[in-house]
């Protein structure tokens, strides 16, 4: 007996999924990391108030969560000054690119990304049959200039970018966006990815006006707040496309724990400002550790930063492969050039004392 055939498209899907977790790498590994830095998770954790909120409603999770996310859209339409209808809320970005995707994008529908940046995105694109168009990093930053030309050139629907960038950790200021926007073929969205966004000073972010027909922006609570394992992400759009996402979002896709634990963490603004000033500090060792050692640190607005091994990818790759083995999750990105570095997320002081111990061994070993 046989299923029922499965799409056209589907069939010609591999399975897999975006990244290798540092779980599936353990267990190929048969032991766990000594310092889990590659994931851009926060280590430095989630609001004490995030806990105790938890605690308290765990007797109530046989309710099922609010499906309007009502009191969440309350909170961010407040902290972003912005309308109640102008915020959409969903499992993670992750989540919510998929839906967008959903809305936009069919068989032959033009996409333009940067080649080697967030693969998720294309996963969705190419989950829906989209035709999927990458333009190289300039600089070890994304080209606006040629994502917007290539944008004209193949009448995208969709153009992804993230600010600051993943995986690069690189930056463009409000100047450089606006432009982008402005200069945006009529039909399309500019999917604005500002995943990192927390951990750059106010005053340098662009600011819109949230009805913009042409933008939708992205923020999540998996990084500088600390809670990537509940999957909690939002965007910021006009009233048009907000509405949109109800048509084919999962309503109870944000469940009762992780709606009462993003409130309280957006209540505890100063356990935000510690994490903030925990990563720059952090970043700023990894940094000294590769100027140690003769590598480059690229300049990050994230909570990650970028080593370059000052070598090829196949030389990152064999240093990547030596701290895994000995047993620091580390990751790198995808494509050349940029598959020059390494990456190395915020960590605790023990973790950057493994780091610093482990990383002059590695390079070491790959130069063999």
């Amino acid at each position: 007996m046989t299923h029922p055939p499965l799409t056209t498209l589907n069939e010609s899907l591999p399975s897999t999924v975006p990244f290798v977790g540092p779980e599936t790498q353990e267990r190929q590994l048969e032991r766990e990391f000594l310092a889990r830095i590659g994931a851009n998770e926060s280590v430095f954790g989630p609001s004490p108030l995030v806990c105790e909120a938890i605690k308290q409603e765990a007797g109530a999770i046989w309710q099922y969560g609010d499906p309007e996310n009502f009191d969440l859209k309350v909170a961010l339409a407040q902290k972003h000054k912005v309308d109640f209808s102008n915020i959409v809320i969903g499992e993670g970005i992750d989540g919510l690119l998929g839906y967008l995707v959903r809305l936009f994008v069919t068989k032959d529908v033009s996409v333009v990304t940067t080649d080697g940046a967030y693969p998720t995105f294309n996963y969705h694109v190419i989950g829906f049959g989209g035709t999927l168009i990458k333009v190289p990093f300039l600089h070890d930053h994304e080209d606006p200039s040629a994502i917007i030309k290539m944008a004209h050139d193949t009448q995208a629907r969709l153009v992804y970018v993230s600010n600051p960038n993943n995986p690069m950790g690189t930056f463009h200021g409000p100047e450089i966006i606006h432009k982008m926007l402005q200069d945006l073929p009529k039909e399309c969205l500019l999917c604005l990815d500002e995943a990192y966004a927390d951990f750059v000073e106010e005053s340098a972010l662009p600011v819109f006006d949230a009805n913009h027909p042409q933008l939708i922006r992205f923020r999540t609570f998996s990084k500088a707040y600390g809670l990537a394992g509940v999957r909690v992400g939002y965007a910021i759009t006009n009233a048009s496309l907000s509405t949109a996402f109800n048509k084919v979002r999962n309503h109870f896709g944000v469940n009762r724990l992780a709606q009462v634990a993003v409130l309280a963490a957006l209540s505890d603004t100063a356990h935000l400002e510690a994490v903030k000033a925990q990563v720059k500090h952090s970043l700023a060792r990894i940094a000294d550790i590769a100027a140690a050692n003769h590598c480059k640190a690229i300049a990050s607005r994230t909570n990650f930063i970028a080593i370059d091994c000052m070598k090829d990818g196949a030389f990152a790759q064999r240093v990547l492969a030596v701290l895994i083995s000995k047993g620091m999750f580390v990751r790198m990105p995808a494509v050349a050039p940029q598959n020059r570095c390494i990456r190395i997320s915020a960590g605790t002081e023990q973790h950057l004392d493994l780091f610093e111990k482990i990383f002059p061994e590695a390079l070491k070993i790959a130069e063999q």
